[in-house]
């Protein structure tokens, strides 16, 4: 038996290498910020790396955050009997942390998380709701399309279609007019999309009503949906923007509270908000 300390070990990617990486690939300085604001979740956690370190120490655990370039080399000095590797970010097309899990895997070390098959998979919607619908679960039908030309056409719909990119999150490249009620216009948005961040648009029959966000985390392999938290996300129209997501998290978050622009939506329990029998 191994006699080191335990050890967890956050692999991240830092916004600024993002960025930095993006603008040396060709993006223009300014959308290459909106794609990095993606990684805020790194920036915004860097001040809490000595609360988890403490945290961690009342656990037996050593804890060692590691920048997302770093990694391979420190994994792979690494026991696999004591490590345990908890990867903050993931990406497979503007972000590397789909690298993180196969780096443990590599080097045979322990995940908290999904494994690297499903960080490749899940940063494509338009494929993961493929592999989700052969696997008989319900999913919208998806159309897609790039730069102005058809891949798969969308279904019919008469309440519209809403278009965002296929493998960007944080509401980038979501606009206040990504709900299209013609698919000239969805096209049009494919060209936009495909301008500012070399991307293929998702095309969904639209669906009015509230924007709901869900979170599971499962700490044993028994946990059923008591561990399911489901809120619904206030922010003052039917779906949220890109602004609406860079006015919250990272540098963009900073430069947000600067200018006076912050603003968080209302997240309200579902359970909360139901009628009572």
């Amino acid at each position: 038996m191994s006699s080191r300390r335990p050890k967890l070990i956050l692999v991240y990617e830092p916004e600024n290498a993002c960025f930095e990486r993006l603008v040396a690939d060709g993006h223009v300085p300014g959308r290459a910020a909106e794609i990095a604001s993606y990684l805020a979740q790194s920036t915004d956690i860097a001040p809490e790396f000595d609360a988890l370190a403490a945290a961690c120490q009342t656990r037996g655990l050593s804890f060692a955050p590691v920048a997302l370039d770093d990694a391979a080399n420190l994994l792979a000095g690494e026991d696999p009997k004591t490590t345990l590797v908890w990867t903050l970010t993931d990406g497979i097309a503007y972000f590397r942390g789909g690298a993180a899990p196969a780096l443990a895997r590599l080097n045979g070390l322990k995940l908290l998380g999904a494994d690297d098959a499903l960080f490749a998979l899940c940063q494509d919607k338009f494929r993961s709701g493929a592999v989700l619908g052969a696997l008989g679960l319900p999913v919208p039908q998806s159309g897609l399309a790039r730069d102005g030309r058809w891949l798969a056409e969308p279904p019919a719909s008469p309440a519209g279609w809403f278009v965002k990119p296929n493998r960007l999150g944080a509401k980038i490249g979501i606009w206040p007019d990504s709900r299209s009620r013609d698919l000239g216009h969805a096209l049009e948005l494919s060209r936009r999309v495909f301008a500012a961040y070399r991307d293929d648009v998702v095309v969904q029959p639209y669906v009015a009503g509230r924007n709901a966000r869900a979170s599971f985390l499962g700490l044993k392999p028994d946990t059923g949906v008591e561990a399911l938290g489901i809120v619904f996300v206030e922010s003052g129209s039917d779906f949220q923007t890109m602004e609406d997501s860079l006015a919250l998290y990272g540098d963009t978050g900073e430069a947000a509270r600067a200018a006076g622009t912050y603003a968080e939506p209302v997240l309200l329990p579902v359970a909360a908000s139901q009628p009572r029998a």
